[in-house]
């Protein structure tokens, strides 16, 4: 049978009473979207069709709830960890110049992300215990006008909160001292300092 022969067969009347109860509960995406729900409705019942069978008595059906959602997670604000102070310009001048110490020096060329992190702390942490104020971490600039790994990674590691216990701040250092490819590193104090 071809399609145009086929007799469209609209809906019974427990599918219109199903599909308004359906598009009552549904919010419409615009405003000005038509009540479909209340088209519907002014659509009268077809009459039953004379059958031996009684036909079911329908009962309107439970109301339905909206699906829980939970609440987005609010962020949660980190313990109060200490702010990140740069080098003053004074203080970067002077060390440009000479005349402010530089308390010791690390070369991170050749080694890998992994190794190099793990040295960086430890470099760190031995300075502070030494009381070293200011350190140079030399981190290489990169090739071929790429930016380096290290000198991209290590800047992240200093906010890392395993830092955050010796780095009082950092800066990239003076041309003398190599420039984009090395920084200038506060370092707090050691905790046995009375």
């Amino acid at each position: 049978m071809s399609r145009e022969g086929k007799k469209r067969r609209g809906l019974t009347y427990e599918d219109r009473v199903l599909w308004t109860t359906v598009a009552k509960s549904i919010k419409p995406l615009r405003a000005e979207a038509k009540n479909v729900a209340d088209e519907l409705m002014d659509i009268a019942p077809e009459p039953a069709r004379p059958t031996g069978k009684q036909p079911p008595k329908f009962t309107k059906p439970a109301k339905v709830q909206k699906a829980f959602v939970p609440a987005a997670a609010k962020p949660v604000a980190p313990a109060s960890e200490p702010k990140m102070e740069p080098l003053t310009r004074r203080m970067k001048s002077r060390v440009a110049k000479g005349r402010h110490a530089i308390d010791a020096r690390l070369d991170l060329h050749g080694f890998t992300q992994h190794e190099a992190h793990a040295v960086l702390l430890r470099f760190l942490r031995t300075a502070s215990a030494r009381d070293a104020r200011l350190v140079l971490v030399i981190t290489g600039k990169g090739r071929g006008g790429e930016i380096g790994v290290l000198r991209r990674q290590v800047p992240h590691w200093l906010g890392l909160p395993e830092f955050r216990d010796v780095v009082i701040g950092f800066e990239d250092a003076h041309i003398a001292h190599g420039g984009e490819g090395a920084l200038y590193i506060r370092v707090r104090r050691g905790r046995g300092e009375s």
